[in-house]
Protein backbone atom coordinates (compact mmCIF):
# COMPACT_ATOMS: atom_id res chain seq x y z
CA UNK A 1 0.00 0.00 0.00
CA UNK A 2 0.89 3.44 -1.05
CA UNK A 3 -0.31 6.78 1.16
CA UNK A 4 -2.67 8.84 -1.21
CA UNK A 5 -3.59 10.80 1.57
CA UNK A 6 -3.36 11.24 5.47
CA UNK A 7 -6.82 11.83 7.42
CA UNK A 8 -8.81 14.77 6.56
CA UNK A 9 -7.22 17.31 9.31
CA UNK A 10 -3.57 16.44 8.37
CA UNK A 11 -1.40 17.98 6.06
CA UNK A 12 2.00 16.89 7.05
CA UNK A 13 3.46 14.03 9.40
CA UNK A 14 6.42 15.09 11.35
CA UNK A 15 8.41 12.22 12.99
CA UNK A 16 10.93 13.18 15.55
CA UNK A 17 13.80 10.50 15.72
CA UNK A 18 16.31 10.59 18.83
CA UNK A 19 19.03 8.09 18.24
CA UNK A 20 20.69 6.81 21.54
CA UNK A 21 24.01 5.28 20.52
CA UNK A 22 26.51 3.18 22.22
CA UNK A 23 29.84 1.63 21.16
CA UNK A 24 31.94 -1.15 22.31
CA UNK A 25 34.63 -0.90 24.76
CA UNK A 26 37.48 1.16 23.57
CA UNK A 27 35.59 2.01 19.83
CA UNK A 28 34.21 5.28 19.38
CA UNK A 29 31.91 6.69 16.51
CA UNK A 30 33.42 6.84 12.30
CA UNK A 31 32.84 10.82 12.82
CA UNK A 32 33.79 13.45 15.51
CA UNK A 33 34.77 17.38 16.11
CA UNK A 34 38.37 16.63 15.71
CA UNK A 35 39.90 17.10 12.20
CA UNK A 36 43.04 15.29 12.43
CA UNK A 37 42.53 11.24 12.86
CA UNK A 38 44.71 9.39 14.61
CA UNK A 39 46.95 6.60 13.97
CA UNK A 40 45.46 3.75 12.92
CA UNK A 41 45.06 1.06 15.88
CA UNK A 42 44.51 3.87 18.83
CA UNK A 43 41.83 3.72 21.34
CA UNK A 44 40.05 7.63 21.16
CA UNK A 45 40.13 8.54 23.95
CA UNK A 46 38.42 12.01 23.68
CA UNK A 47 36.03 10.02 21.36
CA UNK A 48 35.01 7.84 23.49
CA UNK A 49 34.19 10.72 25.91
CA UNK A 50 32.24 12.65 23.12
CA UNK A 51 30.09 9.33 22.30
CA UNK A 52 29.48 9.07 26.02
CA UNK A 53 27.54 13.09 26.45
CA UNK A 54 24.45 10.91 25.09
CA UNK A 55 23.53 8.90 27.79
CA UNK A 56 24.78 11.08 30.47
CA UNK A 57 23.66 14.32 29.44
CA UNK A 58 22.27 14.88 25.60
CA UNK A 59 19.13 12.61 25.99
CA UNK A 60 18.56 14.62 29.12
CA UNK A 61 18.26 17.79 27.30
CA UNK A 62 15.99 16.39 23.99
CA UNK A 63 13.30 14.95 26.19
CA UNK A 64 13.29 18.61 28.19
CA UNK A 65 13.06 20.26 24.96
CA UNK A 66 10.38 17.53 23.34
CA UNK A 67 8.13 17.83 26.73
CA UNK A 68 8.22 21.30 26.33
CA UNK A 69 6.55 21.50 23.38
CA UNK A 70 4.21 18.30 23.86
CA UNK A 71 5.68 15.93 21.43
CA UNK A 72 6.48 12.49 21.33
CA UNK A 73 9.32 10.58 19.66
CA UNK A 74 11.06 7.87 18.61
CA UNK A 75 13.95 7.19 20.53
CA UNK A 76 16.29 4.43 18.37
CA UNK A 77 18.34 3.07 21.32
CA UNK A 78 21.36 0.86 21.33
CA UNK A 79 21.13 -2.17 23.39
CA UNK A 80 24.01 -1.13 25.38
CA UNK A 81 22.75 1.94 26.24
CA UNK A 82 19.37 0.19 27.76
CA UNK A 83 21.84 -1.60 29.51
CA UNK A 84 24.29 1.31 30.79
CA UNK A 85 21.70 3.93 31.30
CA UNK A 86 18.73 2.71 32.94
CA UNK A 87 17.69 5.89 34.40
CA UNK A 88 17.72 7.71 30.71
CA UNK A 89 15.47 4.59 29.55
CA UNK A 90 13.14 5.60 32.20
CA UNK A 91 12.45 9.75 31.57
CA UNK A 92 12.35 8.22 28.16
CA UNK A 93 9.18 6.31 28.96
CA UNK A 94 7.64 9.10 31.04
CA UNK A 95 8.08 11.07 28.52
CA UNK A 96 5.46 8.71 26.05
CA UNK A 97 7.87 8.04 23.58
CA UNK A 98 8.44 4.82 21.98
CA UNK A 99 11.80 2.94 22.54
CA UNK A 100 12.79 1.23 19.22
CA UNK A 101 15.65 -1.26 18.91
CA UNK A 102 19.30 -0.10 17.25
CA UNK A 103 21.43 -3.10 17.26
CA UNK A 104 23.99 -3.89 20.13
CA UNK A 105 26.52 -0.86 19.32
CA UNK A 106 26.87 1.28 16.90
CA UNK A 107 30.18 -0.44 15.39
CA UNK A 108 28.87 -4.09 15.23
CA UNK A 109 26.71 -3.93 11.78
CA UNK A 110 24.61 -6.28 11.15
CA UNK A 111 25.47 -6.12 7.16
CA UNK A 112 28.66 -8.17 8.71
CA UNK A 113 26.56 -10.79 10.11
CA UNK A 114 25.90 -14.33 9.55
CA UNK A 115 22.35 -14.86 9.45
CA UNK A 116 22.17 -16.80 12.28
CA UNK A 117 24.15 -14.09 13.98
CA UNK A 118 21.85 -11.24 13.48
CA UNK A 119 18.89 -13.28 14.29
CA UNK A 120 20.30 -13.75 17.35
CA UNK A 121 21.14 -10.29 17.87
CA UNK A 122 17.96 -8.77 16.85
CA UNK A 123 16.37 -11.29 19.40
CA UNK A 124 18.99 -10.05 22.15
CA UNK A 125 18.00 -6.30 21.79
CA UNK A 126 14.49 -7.41 21.98
CA UNK A 127 14.76 -9.12 24.92
CA UNK A 128 16.99 -6.37 26.92
CA UNK A 129 14.53 -3.53 25.51
CA UNK A 130 11.70 -6.03 26.93
CA UNK A 131 13.29 -6.55 30.13
CA UNK A 132 13.87 -2.83 30.60
CA UNK A 133 10.75 -1.43 29.88
CA UNK A 134 8.02 -4.00 30.21
CA UNK A 135 7.26 -3.84 26.66
CA UNK A 136 8.30 -5.82 23.42
CA UNK A 137 9.91 -2.75 21.05
CA UNK A 138 7.89 -3.13 17.61
CA UNK A 139 10.49 -0.66 15.65
CA UNK A 140 14.27 -1.25 14.13
CA UNK A 141 16.30 0.46 12.67
CA UNK A 142 20.18 -0.81 11.83
CA UNK A 143 23.51 0.64 12.62
CA UNK A 144 24.05 3.06 9.97
CA UNK A 145 21.24 1.35 8.33
CA UNK A 146 22.96 -0.87 6.43
CA UNK A 147 20.24 -4.14 6.36
CA UNK A 148 20.64 -7.07 5.05
CA UNK A 149 18.27 -9.37 2.76
CA UNK A 150 16.83 -11.44 5.85
CA UNK A 151 16.48 -8.20 8.41
CA UNK A 152 12.64 -7.68 7.36
CA UNK A 153 11.97 -11.41 7.41
CA UNK A 154 13.69 -11.92 11.29
CA UNK A 155 11.88 -8.15 12.46
CA UNK A 156 8.44 -9.80 11.18
CA UNK A 157 9.14 -13.12 12.68
CA UNK A 158 10.03 -11.29 16.18
CA UNK A 159 6.78 -9.46 15.58
CA UNK A 160 8.39 -5.96 14.68
CA UNK A 161 5.83 -3.96 13.26
CA UNK A 162 7.78 -1.25 11.41
CA UNK A 163 11.75 -1.02 9.89
CA UNK A 164 13.55 1.96 9.14
CA UNK A 165 16.50 1.27 6.86
CA UNK A 166 15.03 2.45 3.73
CA UNK A 167 15.30 5.35 1.42
CA UNK A 168 13.57 4.29 -1.43
CA UNK A 169 10.72 7.07 -1.27
CA UNK A 170 9.37 9.86 0.89
CA UNK A 171 6.89 8.10 2.50
CA UNK A 172 6.24 5.18 4.36
CA UNK A 173 4.44 1.91 2.68
CA UNK A 174 3.60 -1.38 3.92
CA UNK A 175 5.88 -4.24 2.94
CA UNK A 176 5.08 -8.51 2.95
CA UNK A 177 7.37 -10.54 4.28
CA UNK A 178 7.64 -14.67 4.13
CA UNK A 179 7.01 -13.93 8.32
CA UNK A 180 4.26 -11.38 8.06
CA UNK A 181 4.00 -7.33 7.11
CA UNK A 182 6.37 -5.07 7.73
CA UNK A 183 5.99 -1.00 7.27
CA UNK A 184 8.82 0.81 5.95
CA UNK A 185 9.26 4.12 7.17
CA UNK A 186 11.97 6.36 5.23
CA UNK A 187 15.39 6.90 7.62
CA UNK A 188 15.84 11.11 7.25
CA UNK A 189 18.51 12.47 4.80
CA UNK A 190 19.87 14.92 6.61
CA UNK A 191 20.73 14.58 10.46
CA UNK A 192 22.19 16.64 12.51
CA UNK A 193 26.01 15.31 12.16
CA UNK A 194 25.39 16.88 8.54
CA UNK A 195 26.58 20.39 10.16
CA UNK A 196 29.14 18.82 12.19
CA UNK A 197 31.76 21.14 11.09
CA UNK A 198 29.72 23.40 9.83
CA UNK A 199 26.64 25.59 10.54
CA UNK A 200 24.16 24.24 13.03
CA UNK A 201 22.35 26.71 11.78
CA UNK A 202 21.89 25.14 8.19
CA UNK A 203 20.39 22.22 10.45
CA UNK A 204 16.60 24.79 10.48
CA UNK A 205 17.19 26.19 7.46
CA UNK A 206 16.96 22.99 5.68
CA UNK A 207 14.36 21.91 8.01
CA UNK A 208 12.19 25.01 7.35
CA UNK A 209 12.44 25.08 3.54
CA UNK A 210 11.50 21.31 3.54
CA UNK A 211 8.77 21.81 5.71
CA UNK A 212 7.30 24.93 3.88
CA UNK A 213 7.64 23.49 0.71
CA UNK A 214 5.26 20.13 2.06
CA UNK A 215 3.02 22.27 3.73
CA UNK A 216 2.17 24.36 0.53
CA UNK A 217 2.58 22.26 -2.29
CA UNK A 218 2.17 18.01 -1.35
CA UNK A 219 -0.94 18.02 1.05
CA UNK A 220 0.85 14.13 2.00
CA UNK A 221 4.03 15.20 2.90
CA UNK A 222 6.28 14.16 5.75
CA UNK A 223 9.52 14.91 7.89
CA UNK A 224 11.80 12.65 9.42
CA UNK A 225 13.71 14.77 11.63
CA UNK A 226 16.55 12.72 13.20
CA UNK A 227 18.82 13.84 16.01
CA UNK A 228 21.42 11.87 17.81
CA UNK A 229 22.13 12.28 21.45
CA UNK A 230 25.62 12.62 21.81
CA UNK A 231 25.47 15.32 19.42
CA UNK A 232 22.09 16.59 18.79
CA UNK A 233 21.89 17.04 22.75
CA UNK A 234 24.73 19.57 22.58
CA UNK A 235 23.15 23.53 23.32
CA UNK A 236 24.48 24.30 19.68
CA UNK A 237 22.76 21.80 17.99
CA UNK A 238 19.65 21.74 20.90
CA UNK A 239 18.94 25.06 20.36
CA UNK A 240 18.32 24.73 16.84
CA UNK A 241 16.26 21.90 16.95
CA UNK A 242 14.15 23.65 19.19
CA UNK A 243 13.76 26.40 16.56
CA UNK A 244 12.65 23.87 14.10
CA UNK A 245 10.34 22.53 16.10
CA UNK A 246 8.66 25.90 17.56
CA UNK A 247 8.55 26.83 14.27
CA UNK A 248 6.33 23.38 12.92
CA UNK A 249 3.94 23.57 15.84
CA UNK A 250 3.12 27.03 14.56
CA UNK A 251 1.12 25.43 11.66
CA UNK A 252 -2.23 23.72 11.85
CA UNK A 253 -2.38 20.21 10.58
CA UNK A 254 0.82 19.03 11.40
CA UNK A 255 0.76 15.46 12.87
CA UNK A 256 3.80 14.90 15.22
CA UNK A 257 3.83 11.15 15.45
CA UNK A 258 6.11 8.39 16.81
CA UNK A 259 7.04 5.99 13.94
CA UNK A 260 4.79 2.79 16.11
CA UNK A 261 1.82 5.42 15.49
CA UNK A 262 2.46 5.48 12.25
CA UNK A 263 3.00 1.26 11.37
CA UNK A 264 -0.13 1.28 13.21
CA UNK A 265 -1.80 3.43 10.90
CA UNK A 266 -0.74 2.09 7.81
CA UNK A 267 -1.82 -1.45 8.85
CA UNK A 268 -5.13 -0.21 9.56
CA UNK A 269 -5.22 1.41 6.59
CA UNK A 270 -4.37 -1.32 4.39
CA UNK A 271 -6.44 -3.76 6.27
CA UNK A 272 -9.13 -1.56 5.47
CA UNK A 273 -8.10 -1.44 2.25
Amino acid sequence: MTIQKWDDDVRVAVLVTVMFESWSEDKSPGYSPMATPLKEGTVDRHGISWSEYGGKTGIWRLMRILDNFGIRATVCVSGKSVELYPDAIKEILRGGHEVAAHSYTQDALVCYLSPAQEREVIQRCRGIIEEATGSKPVGWLSPRCTPTQHTAEFLAEEGFLWHGDYNDTDLPYYMKTPKGPMVVIPHCDFTDNRVLRGNPGDLFQVYKNTFDYLYKNEPTGMINLTVHAHFGGRPLISAVVAEALKYMKGFSGVWFARHDEMARWMIDRTERG
